[in-house]
């Protein structure tokens, strides 16, 4: 396991996986800003286009809208953006979702992965952190072969992997999961909450159910949970997977200059 911590921030790309689109935002989007701040390339991914989300639209006018939403979200926080095209509340592990998330890592070459927890609130996001997991590990294996038309090379280097915070930050039964260290996005708040504002279709419908602006509210309301665990004004919490043969240095925090908690 090599130690990578000396790399310039221009040379490293930075990639954010998570279920559907909003995740991110909501997840670890202070974070990736503070990355692209130091030059960090940075490339977002969503599993789904959002397909589930809405009461009125088909999934075909759903998706189309939500991809819109994600690509301006993406350009808030300076990323590019890509949807893996898989269906909302259908995510599954089995060898063709693997193979695809592993063609996925092969082409964007990361050399830092964030994704979704082990534990959360819902199926798709387990999953999603289950294949990101795994692909981690697939994408340095000359011999696993993804099946693409125009397959990418395989990674030369597995990538440092780290978990965002569960939503809320709990496991099934709303026990606190702990997080190894915690980002200062208090400065970056205010873009983070411009991105997530740009799920436009998605603050609309929890405006009706709520009959407040509740997307943005939890947002901050978390943000600020976790930040006052720092210190800080706004948080957001990680975890390292430090499994064979990931490496465990501890790359975020030499770049970001976090604490351990």
């Amino acid at each position: 396991m090599l130690d990578q911590s000396n790399q310039s921030p221009s040379d490293l790309h930075i990639v954010a996986i998570h279920a559907h689109p909003d995740d991110i935002e909501i997840q670890c989007a202070g974070t990736l800003l503070r990355l692209k701040q130091l030059g960090c390339r940075i490339s977002v991914a969503t599993m789904t286009a959002g397909d589930g989300g809405s009461a009125e639209l088909s999934a075909d006018e759903i998706s189309t809208i939500r991809r819109a939403e994600a690509a301006s979200a993406a350009e808030v926080m300076g990323a590019d953006y890509t949807c893996l095209e898989f269906r909302d509340l259908s995510i599954c592990f089995d060898n063709d979702s693997r193979r695809r998330m592993t063609e996925y890592l092969r082409r964007t070459q990361p050399d830092v992965v964030l994704t979704a927890p082990p534990v959360d609130y819902m199926h798709d996001h387990e999953i999603t952190s289950m294949l990101v997991r795994d692909a981690c590990f697939n994408a340095s294996v000359p011999n696993y072969k993804t099946r693409q038309w125009d397959p990418a090379p395989p990674m030369q280097k597995i990538p440092y992997l780290y978990f965002m915070d569960a939503i809320e930050g709990t496991d099934h039964f709303s026990n606190r999961q702990p997080v190894d260290f915690i980002v200062d996005v208090s400065a970056q708040f205010d873009q983070k909450l411009e991105a997530l504002a740009c799920h436009a279709s998605q603050r609309e419908w929890l405006r009706k159910q709520h009959g407040i602006d509740e997307y943005l509210e939890s947002c901050r309301r978390w943000g600020a949970e976790r930040g006052t665990e720092k210190g800080v004004g706004y948080g957001e919490g990680f975890r390292q997977y430090k499994g064979h043969p990931h490496p465990t240095d501890n790359l975020l925090k030499s770049l970001l200059d976090v604490t351990i908690v």
